[in-house]
Parts: structure tokens; sequence; C-alpha cells
């Protein structure tokens, strides 16, 4: 299908867009070490505002060359904005301790005046477990069990009603979680690379984030085809479920545009090794190479070309027509000015077409 770009008016079955954001591992390598990678990740907030998006997630990866403790990171972030939401994409909970969590989470959103945005996941990585210790179950049903008692926890419930007096808790008191953000609870998301997952947000009535790994799509079905079904399976099941319509879904995508022939090189580039490396491509200097690709896994494509070329492309894409949030994807081994460069470019030049608008700049 080809799109006429010089209309200005969107494809029927695409969705405008509500909200610009970006999605960062806060990366660093051997050479420039780990607090000037913090740095960076900082400023990139900082300028991510002054281009007028309205969200910035950066990802959770333990052991490695990238952000492991996002709630700091975000704490901080947030002293030096003061408009755009920060959000965890994605926090394994197999690895949280939940009331730990949500005090953490409750004392940063408050910090940073009501916008901390936490996806989590019921995912898990084997290798992790030998350090956060095993569980008496599988590890994703642990995951829902944590992932369960942290909304409880976040949504201000009793977690305890004390038996015997103690230190600080008389007899009969009610322990909840302090210190409490009344609304931090509608601000959680699930991330979602399955259809399964994608219900469990619905029924657990928390928004929904989807990224750029998939499992589950039938044969033959493409990555956008897939992803646009596990968005209509979230919708539907909320709206049977709870009656309203379901929170804005976000969905997170490598969109490069190039905006110089140089760029343009350097973004095939950048597509032919996802294409080729999948989740092994970009990495910073001295990160770990990551296990082989799971059996049945999907990658997202690169959307990269002339700014033409990757509006037609996004307009193409079932998954990114059905999302109110496009979320820009940074490539992890990308720097600052690489990624501030794919930033405005995205901004100023295609994402217009997408039906959005900046709700703030300076």
């Amino acid at each position: 299908m080809t799109i006429a770009l010089s209309s200005g008016a969107l494809p029927a079955s695409f969705r405008p867009k509500q909200r610009l954001g970006f999605n960062t591992r806060v990366s660093f390598n051997d050479d420039t070490g780990p607090a000037q990678g913090l740095r960076d990740g900082i400023e990139l907030f900082k300028q991510a505002e002054r281009l007028g998006y309205q969200s910035g997630w950066a990802y959770q990866r333990h052991f490695d060359h990238y952000l492991s403790s996002p709630l700091p990171f975000f704490a901080a972030v947030g002293q030096q904005t003061s408009r755009i939401t920060l959000g965890s994409a994605v926090i394994p909970m197999r690895y949280q301790d939940p009331i730990l969590l949500a005090e953490a989470a409750g004392t940063t959103d408050l910090l940073i005046d009501g916008r901390l945005e936490l996806a989590i996941s019921t995912g898990a990585n084997a290798a992790f477990d030998a350090v956060f210790g095993a569980v008496d179950t599988d590890a994703r049903t642990e995951a829902k069990r944590r992932q369960a008692r942290f909304l409880s926890a976040i949504s201000g419930e009793v977690l305890h009603t004390v038996t015997e007096p103690g230190q600080g808790a008389p007899q009969g008191a009610e322990l909840r979680v302090t210190p409490h953000s009344p609304t931090l609870r509608s601000r959680i998301r699930q991330g979602s690379a399955s259809l399964h997952s994608a219900v469990q947000a619905a029924e657990l009535g928390i928004g929904l984030i989807s990224g750029t790994v998939l499992h589950g799509h039938d044969e033959g079905e493409t990555f956008g085809a897939y992803q646009a079904r596990i968005i209509d399976a979230y919708r539907s099941n909320w709206t049977r479920i709870w009656g309203t319509e379901p929170p804005p879904v976000a969905v997170a995508a490598s969109i490069l545009v190039g905006t110089t022939a140089e760029l343009r090189d350097k973004y095939a580039a950048y597509d032919l090794e996802r294409r080729t490396k999948g989740i092994a491509a970009s990495r910073p200097k001295g990160a770990l190479a990551p296990p082989r690709q799971p059996e049945g896994a999907q990658i997202s494509p690169v959307f990269q070309g002339t700014p033409d070329q990757v509006i037609e492309a996004v307009f193409n894409d079932p998954g990114l027509a059905a999302a109110d949030e496009v979320v820009l994807f940074l490539p992890p081994a990308f720097g600052l000015a690489e990624n501030i460069r794919l930033l405005a470019d995205l901004a100023q030049t295609v994402a217009p077409a997408f039906g959005w608008s900046a709700a703030f700049s300076s």
C-alpha cells in the first residue's frame, strides 16, 4: 500500500499519536565509565523535554553496562526536568521485593511531582536466579505473585495487621506502604511481549506498553500484525471487564529518520545489524554478549530512510498504527550526541505527520 503524504490526512486505520516518547538503556562503555553514562542519561532527558517529548523511558538491565536501578535515576532526572514523564520499561518483578519497590516508587513519584510511570513485567532470566535466589515455584508464577503484592502495596491497601506489640508498631496497627502516592497505581503498565500478557494487563486494570521483542505469533504473521492483535486483545478485554475506555497504549520502535545521506547510511547499517544479529546488535564497548535469541521470538523492524520513507513505513505498520503513543527505541551503542539528533529529527520532521504535537517546548 502506498500512502499519499502530500494530503496531510492520516490514513483511516492510523490512530493519531497522543504522546511521543523515547526509550534509552542509559548505557556506558569501558572508556567513559558508568558515572558519565548516568550524566549523559540525565542530559538526554533534559534535551527530550526541550524538544517537546511527553515521555522518557529507561530500560532496566542487571549486571551489565546499562542502568540497573531506574528509580534513583528518575529521582535525579526529576530534579532537572519539570514536565516530561519518567518511566521504566521494564522492571522484571521476579527480581524485586514488592514492598521495597512500592516504597521506592512512592518516594520517587512524590519527589518528581507525580510524573512516574512504571512498566513492569513477569518475564525472567534463569541466569539471574543464582544471584537473586531460587523460588519454590516457577519464575513466572513467582513474578505474578510479586506483581500482585506490589500493586496492592502502591494502592494503599493494608499489608498486615500487627497481632503482637513491637517497636514502632502497636498491637492492632494496620501496616501500609508509606509514603503513599495516591495516583501512582493509575500510571502502572504491563510490559507486554505476548497476547497472554496483554490480556493479563487488562485483567489487572493497568496500562500497556509493547516493546521490540514479541513471542507467540502465528506462523507467517508479521511483527506489526501480531502487535496490532495484542493491542486489540488488550482493549477489548479492558472494555469487557471494566466497561470503560482503556488507557492509551504505547509502542516502542526503532524509528530512525535520516535527514542526511550520512545518517541514512548509518541507520541502514544499524538496520542490517538488527536483522542479522537480533538482540545482540548495538552493544556499548564492554557490554556482555546476550544469549542467543529465544526460539520463536520476533524482533521489531527498523524504520529508517528519508523522512517521507519513514512516514510511509510507519503508516503501513499495523502495530504502530494501532498505538496511542510512539516510543523511539534508541540504539544502545549510540552516544549522547547521536541520540539527541535522533530525538530532534523524529520530533521535527516526522512525528507531526502522525498527528502529534509537542505539548511543551522551550
